[in-house]
């Protein structure tokens, strides 16, 4: 159990990736505080199986681009567990998939805005404490999309590569404070969010990949629970692609 006693927050944590993380960082002792927007069912459903497995957890509605939300989703996580030691900024936004050519500014700038203000919220709503305790991990899910372009996405991959600087900075200047912040970029992951491409689509992929397949959210997951963990206390300011080989660093 070698998260036991900290306690963490999963942003997006009710499906895909987000899901797979809660339950990940539970079985290795974490409390997890399970944030949702919307889908209050399938988060109260990862807190039940978290809780079925003796683990501890809670299910927050926040919108990680309102501040006032987020410090009550921290504030809330505190009550419960009584600090917060792992960020897990996962929260999916949406984006217009379209050429650059056949996009609007405020199309592009939707998309920039709503991705880096919910990073830049969520993580100056848990600085504070981190800094107090003199520990904290924060993770980053980002996309090689912001180092790797591909068609129609050029608003998704431009935002995350804004999240990918927004988090060496933020390592740089909290790592005195025993504060780490890394990201991890997946590639094609089978969760709800990629369910539109077909099978063939997938296979292709699948061929062009070194490890020989699509990603499932635990591959992700695995990575997260790591740079949460001891194993990682040495490790800041990082970008891990999980890709199984398809976008290599």
């Amino acid at each position: 159990m070698k998260l036991a006693g900290q306690a963490a927050i999963v942003t997006g944590g009710a499906r895909g990736i987000g899901r797979a993380t809660a339950l990940m960082l539970a079985e290795r002792g974490a409390k997890v505080v399970v944030n949702y927007l919307s889908n209050a069912e399938a988060a109260e459903a990862v807190v039940s199986e978290i809780r079925a497995t003796g683990g501890e957890a809670i299910a927050v509605q926040a919108d990680v681009r309102e501040g006032g939300q987020v410090q009550q989703l921290v504030s809330q996580a505190k009550a419960a567990f009584g600090r917060v030691d792992i960020l897990v900024c996962n929260a999916n936004m949406s984006f217009s998939f379209k050429p650059f050519a056949e996009m609007y500014w405020e199309e592009f700038s939707q998309k920039l805005n709503d991705e880096l203000k919910a990073a830049f919220v969520t993580t100056q709503a848990v600085i504070p404490t981190m800094v107090e305790q003199r520990f904290g991990r924060i993770i980053y899910v980002s996309s090689t999309l912001g180092k790797d372009p591909s068609p129609n996405m050029i608003a998704h991959g431009t935002a995350k590569g804004g999240v990918d600087t927004f988090a060496v900075y933020i390592a740089q200047e909290f790592g005195s404070y025993g504060i780490t912040a890394n990201v991890v970029a997946p590639g094609l992951v089978q969760t709800d969010a990629t369910a539109f491409m077909s099978d063939k689509e997938k296979e292709m992929i699948s061929r062009f990949t070194p490890l020989g397949r699509v990603a499932e959210p635990d591959d992700v997951a695995g990575v997260i629970s790591f740079l949460a963990g001891p194993e990682a206390r040495f490790v800041t300011g990082t970008y891990t692609p999980v890709t199984g080989g398809l976008v290599m660093e």
